[in-house]
């Protein structure tokens, strides 16, 4: 069973869905017990970081997804709140990955709105994806670029299109909207 986390944000829905059409059963939950016993674990979102991980705290979520041991995946905002803290509300995050996530500076169209290649990737979520496969973005902030970074993006400047660190793993871009190419990152997630 999937579990995808119900919290404060949007796009759950349609994670669900992708999953659907990939054959693979799941369930929307912010019960701990159900994360907990869940053979891999989706935080996908889209919203605001600081209303998000208020929520988080007072269902005692956070706590539960920093001590997750299977596999999870963070979409979109899920990505940024796996960071150590956000510009957006000035935001204290879980702090899976050592990095900042910071507002794209205003030397261009924010928010980053659609269809972008990759610059770099490596690592299980990119197996049979190529530099020129398109992926899907709507965001304003970005997550630096770490020693967890395991795929990059250009826009404005580089920034993090993927993490993983041990059974964590996040996209900024959003795989259930990224057509083949997003269903593929998802089933090599799904498989891991």
């Amino acid at each position: 069973m999937i579990a995808i986390v119900k919290y404060n944000a949007g796009n759950i829905k349609s994670v669900q869905n992708a999953l659907d059409r990939l054959g693979f059963e799941s369930v929307i939950t912010n019960d701990p017990k159900e994360m907990k016993k869940a053979d891999k674990v989706i935080f996908p979102g889209v919203g605001e970081a600081g209303s998000a991980m208020q929520f988080l705290k007072e269902k005692h979520i956070d706590k539960t997804i920093t001590a997750l041991e299977q596999p999870v995946l963070g979409i979109c905002l899920g990505l940024q709140l796996l960071c150590r803290h956000t510009e957006e509300s000035d935001t204290e995050c879980l702090g899976i990955f050592d990095t900042n996530v910071k507002r794209f500076p205003p030397a261009g169209k924010i928010p980053h709105v659609g269809w972008n290649s990759f610059m770099s990737l490596h690592g299980n979520l990119f197996s049979g994806i190529s530099l020129n496969d398109d992926v899907y973005y709507v965001h304003s902030y970005y997550a630096e670029i770490s020693p967890h970074t395991t795929a990059t993006c250009e826009y404005i400047l580089p920034f993090s299109a993927s993490m993983n660190r041990d059974n964590f793993y996040a996209t900024q871009f959003h795989p259930e909207k990224s057509c083949g190419t997003g269903e593929k990152i998802l089933l090599n997630f799904l498989q891991l």
